[in-house]
Formats: C-alpha cells, structure tokens, sequence
C-alpha cells in the first residue's frame, strides 16, 4: 500500500466509508490506524478511559468480509467512534467517570445508540472520559486524570464530554457521542473547535446510557464536519420504548436536506447572551450572523431565570438519583461533584416546585420567539477554554467560579429542550470558540442547514490538529 493509500486518520466519516466501500482502504487498515493514533497521542489528550481493541478488530475485520462477499456495506461502514463513558458497551462496567460503579457488573447490551452506529458500520474504539457522574463543565476528573485541549493540552477540552470533545478535536476518532444536561455537548465544542449536536429533548433515546436529571438529560453527537454530524445523526433516530422520554416521532433525515435552498429568518439573542459574553464570544456572533444574514437583535425576558431554574432542578434530580451513594460511598466520590450533589438532595421540594414553573414560563416565552424566526443565534461559551485546572474564569472584567460559570450560556437553552449545533467559527484567535444555532423543537434539520451554510462560507470550520501536542 502507497502512503496515498493509507488511511488517513483526519478524513472525515464520510470520506472513511467510501474509502472502506471502493475497496481503497480495508476497515482493518483505518482501525489499525486509529489504534496507532490513539497509542501515540491520547497521553498528551487523556481523552480515552477505554480502548476496546478486540472489539474494534473483530467489527472491522467483519466489514471487510462483508465487502469481500459484495455486499453492499451500510453508510458508516468501517468509520470509528468512541463514546463518552456512560454509554453501555456488552461485555464493559459503565463507569460514568465514577469509582463507585467500579463494582458494578459488567453490560449485557450495548446502549440503543451504539447498537444504532453498529448497524450502520461504524465501529466503536472505546470509552471517553468525563466529569464524574456528569457533573461538572471542565472534565478534571480525580480518579482519571483531566481531559486537556486539543489546541493547547494546558486548556480545558470543556465537559462534561471533554473526553469526546478532545478525541475529535484532536484527530483520534471522527464521531463521538456524548450527553448534554446544562452544556456538556456544546461546551467541549467550543472549547476544542469542532461541531456539536444536542438534538431536542426526546429526539434520541437514552437507553442503556447512565442518567443524570432525567428532565434534563440529552444524548447526543461531535464530528469534524457537518455532514458527517447530520450521517450519524440519521443512523441514530427512531423511538426506542425503553426511554419513556423518548418521542414517538418519524424519523427526518437530515443529510440529504443540509443542501436545501430558501432563505432561513435568523435572529440574534440580546440581553442575558450578549451581556455574559466576553470580546471573543461576541466576534464569534457577529461574524456568523454576518455569513447568514441576520441583522435583528432579539431580547426573550428570563434567561437568568431559566438558568437559575435549570441549576436547581439539576442538584435536585442529580442529588437524588445519588442519595445512597452519598450516604454509603461518599469518600470514594469524585470530591468536585459530591459537595453539589449532597446539597442538591436537601433542596426543599417547594424551591424545585417554582423553579419548574420558572423554566415552563422561560420556554412559553422562547418559543414565542420562533414565531418570528427560523434560528436564534448566541455564544456557546462566554471565553474559549481557560487554563487547567479551573478554579476561576474571568468574563468582561469579573472573576468567577469556573464551574457554575462555563455553561452561563449554555443552560438557558437545555432546560428547554431546545435543539442547538454548535458551530466551530473562526475568529483568528490562538484557541477557538463556538456558537449555539439554535431551532424550535423537532427542527434539527433548520440548525443542520445553518450550520453547513457557515462551513462553506468558511467562517465556520473544525480546526485541523495532526499532532496534538505532549
């Protein structure tokens, strides 16, 4: 094989599954080559808590038996991915960043969105760091080690998927899946420059995932490109019974509709998003809605109420799913998440009453908005990654705590539901920072549609990085 014909561990999905369905590269070969990556350049990252060579080989070698007998191979074929540590893998302990399901025993099944990626080729290399328990903004795991920055490994890759945040950014894998509760997908998009997806709240179901705040939690995806966004996006749709979240709604490709003409109504978020975003973030916003024409700036009352709403609800539901944790493994507890957790289980019921109404009335008033607009506009994060570890970020001149602080932007907009892509825009700057294309609710195909209008503008485009740095 010429070094032209090697898989090249930076093609996109897409290019990967038609190399593996011509016959011009074999699955075996990119998975060789996406273990080879992984060895020489996840200790600079710590992306990776899980490698999971046999499988991986096994999966491969039986895509290309598929070929070798003609068939004709699924739209991933040979494509490899990894997934935030939550996610059931059969065989595997679903450790959820935690030491204290260690014990556990191990997965009979994979998660319906792994099985999902399987039948359609893709081939699962491994587990991703994360905040314990999915609590937290920056991956400074103490039991794994912090996931670092792609673009500059003494950053943060964001959380709580800052290990699939990383492996993307940082060329290890071209897909990975994560969960998004307050931020968790869009803050390592951000942070490491790639594109992000949190569909609406029920879109893809949760089955076989570890919770967090069931009202709250999303699953979703990262990739390099938009279309391959939108392929394993596609792979992935369908009711599933198993979450009863989950929304008995047909699927809506979205690949084959990213090409899709007419003008799209695009409004600018004022007020609470403009207020909390640094010079960087406000770049960011101006240049994306230059590239799609949005001139009008849109003010929707009660973002910092619906994020207040959004911080109760989540120490709430969080600290009651882990009250027996709390009790009888508090030591062995990741030491940044069980102080919130514990105090998140003695909210009076009366406060987590009126922060839902809070958050119904914010979502009355934001979907309102969509009357008027196709896409609402604003900042993913309010400052690129700061530096590890995280005690404190400084935005417009304030110092603040780093973790409560990070996702300011992010979780207004998660605990309504909302759909959002994260978009990589280039602002010139050392380290990247995103944007939230936010759509009205089942819209995911509208955000999708933005956001390739940005990547072939230019002005928004995941960030080549061949050779992490040590």
């Amino acid at each position: 094989m010429s070094d032209a014909d090697r898989p090249d561990p930076f093609a996109s999905a897409r290019d990967i599954a038609a190399a593996v369905a011509s016959g011009r590269w074999t699955a075996s070969a990119v998975i060789e080559t996406t273990l080879a990556r992984i060895e020489a350049h996840d200790r600079a990252l710590n992306a990776f808590t899980l490698v999971t060579t046999a499988r991986a080989r096994a999966a491969a070698a039986m895509i290309d038996a598929r070929r070798k007998a003609g068939e004709k191979l699924p739209p991933l074929a040979g494509v490899p991915y990894a997934v935030k540590n939550l996610f059931d893998l059969a065989g595997e302990v679903t450790l959820a960043g935690s030491h204290v399901l260690a014990g556990e025993p191990p997965a009979d099944r994979d998660a319906v969105l792994v099985e999902r990626m399987d039948a359609a080729g893709a081939i699962c290399v491994g587990a991703l760091n994360m905040d314990e328990f999915a609590y937290g903004f920056t991956t400074e795991n103490s039991h794994a080690g912090p996931s670092r920055n792609p673009h500059s490994p003494a950053h943060s890759a964001g959380g709580s998927s800052g290990g699939c945040g990383a492996a993307v950014g940082g060329g290890l894998v071209p897909i990975s899946l994560g969960s998004d509760t307050n931020g968790s997908i869009r803050v390592p998009s951000s942070f490491c420059g790639i594109w992000g997806l949190k569909p609406t709240y029920g879109r893809l179901p949760r089955t076989g995932s570890y919770p967090f705040v069931y009202s709250l939690d999303h699953l979703g995806l990262f990739a390099r490109t938009v279309e391959d966004l939108a392929l394993a996006y596609d792979a992935m749709q369908g009711h599933d019974a198993g979450d009863l979240a989950c929304a008995e709604r047909p699927a809506e490709p979205a690949l084959a509709r990213l090409a899709e003409g007419g003008a799209l109504r695009v409004g600018v978020l004022g007020g609470w998003f403009a207020d909390q975003a640094g010079e960087q973030a406000r770049r960011a916003v101006a240049l994306a809605a230059g590239a799609l024409g949005a001139t009008e700036t849109v003010v929707v009352p009660g973002a910092e109420a619906g994020r207040a709403a959004a911080f109760l609800i989540t120490a709430s539901e969080g600290g009651e799913l882990h009250r027996l944790h709390l009790r009888e493994r508090y030591d062995d507890m990741e030491p940044l998440s069980r102080d919130r957790l514990a105090a998140g289980a003695l909210l009076p019921a009366a406060w987590v009453q009126r922060a839902q109404r809070v958050r119904a009335q914010w979502r009355l008033r934001m979907l309102q908005a969509f009357e008027r607009f196709d896409l609402l506009l604003a900042p993913a994060t309010p400052i690129p990654a700061p530096r590890l570890p995280c005690e404190t970020v400084v935005i417009n001149g304030r110092t603040l705590p780093a973790r409560p602080n990070i996702g300011l932007l992010t979780q207004p907009i998660s605990c309504i539901g909302l759909p959002v892509v994260a978009a990589p825009v280039e602002t010139g700057d050392t380290l990247p920072l995103g944007v939230q294309l936010i759509a009205a609710p089942w819209a995911e195909v509208t955000a999708l549609r933005a956001a390739r209008k940005l990547e072939q503008a230019g002005i928004a485009l995941a960030r080549a990085v061949p050779e992490p740095a040590e």
